[in-house]
């Protein structure tokens, strides 16, 4: 190759956005961004990122610690909270942020068990994502930044509840759960990134800032909390000792998934008859 043959090395900063990078990728210069960001010693490249959490602080309030607890006793199993929750947030049937399942008691007492994200003080998630795009607010939501999730999966392997999907291509189909269950409240994520339930965060912000309470005011709550037929789900602030969700988890056994893992998930499950003794 001539020297007139050598493209010339584009300008790269050293924390790529999403766009920015996809962009490069698909422009063929992703050899020419990992020799770049490979060309500085891996210590500083950690440091910028650091430096880029630290300034750019996370939202959300630390007086509170949102929550939600699920009496498996009254759960019917009707998907009530499966539809709404994919209509309010516009997902696929494949890509579902909250999930019904069937399982058994081991005194063969059959119950329908859902699984939203948990929202884990200790998110596996969050530790591996390399770009801060998955990270914890003040008030305990683990949450994505789209704009800079570069479509590497870490969060969705290293997730032990299976509760992240990713987008392979752009979104054309009808949602069919719309407008029966509600209409989509959020915009749809975009092609190449990872996405997941976020407690309807937008309600909860929205709702906050209009002198209104996640877990008593409808419209700062939820879908699926709102929708259940058989109020089998409770919303709230768990540092709240007068919250519903504060008083269930002190007054009544619970579990939650996975707890030998350590993850400290914010989802609190109110057991069948027969699970536990």
């Amino acid at each position: 190759m001539t020297p007139e043959q050598v493209p010339a090395e584009p300008k790269v900063s050293r924390l790529l956005s999403r766009k920015e990078f996809m962009s490069l990728l698909i422009g063929g210069g992703a050899t020419m961004v990992l020799a770049a960001t490979l060309a500085e010693p891996l210590d500083t490249f950690v440091r910028d990122i650091l430096h880029e959490r630290a300034t750019n602080p996370h939202e959300g309030e630390p007086n509170y610690h949102w929550a939600m607890v699920i009496d498996l006793r009254k759960c019917i199993g009707c998907d009530y909270c499966v539809w709404a929750c994919q209509a309010t947030n516009d997902t696929r049937d494949d890509m579902r942020w909250n999930v019904r399942v069937e399982d058994e008691t081991p005194l063969g007492n059959v119950f329908h068990i859902t699984r939203p994200c948990l929202h884990c003080r200790n998110a596996p998630c969050v530790e591996v994502c390399p770009v801060g795009a998955t990270y914890h607010r003040h008030d305990g939501l683990v949450v994505m930044d789209y704009d800079k999730c570069i479509g590497c999966r870490y969060c969705q392997t290293a997730c032990p509840y299976n509760a992240r999907s990713f987008n392979w291509g752009e979104r054309e189909d009808q949602n069919p759960r719309v407008p029966e269950w509600g209409n989509p409240e959020v915009p749809r994520r975009p092609r190449g990134v990872v996405e997941k339930c976020t407690f309807c965060i937008h309600r909860i912000d929205a709702g906050l800032a209009a002198g209104l309470m996640p877990g008593v005011d409808e419209q700062a709550t939820p879908a699926c909390v709102n929708v259940c037929p058989v109020n089998a789900r409770f919303f709230g602030n768990l540092n709240d000792p007068t919250s519903s969700v504060a008083r269930i988890v002190e007054s009544m056994p619970t579990l939650r998934l996975r707890e030998d893992l350590g993850t400290e998930p914010s989802v609190y499950y109110i057991p069948p008859e027969g699970l536990i003794s």
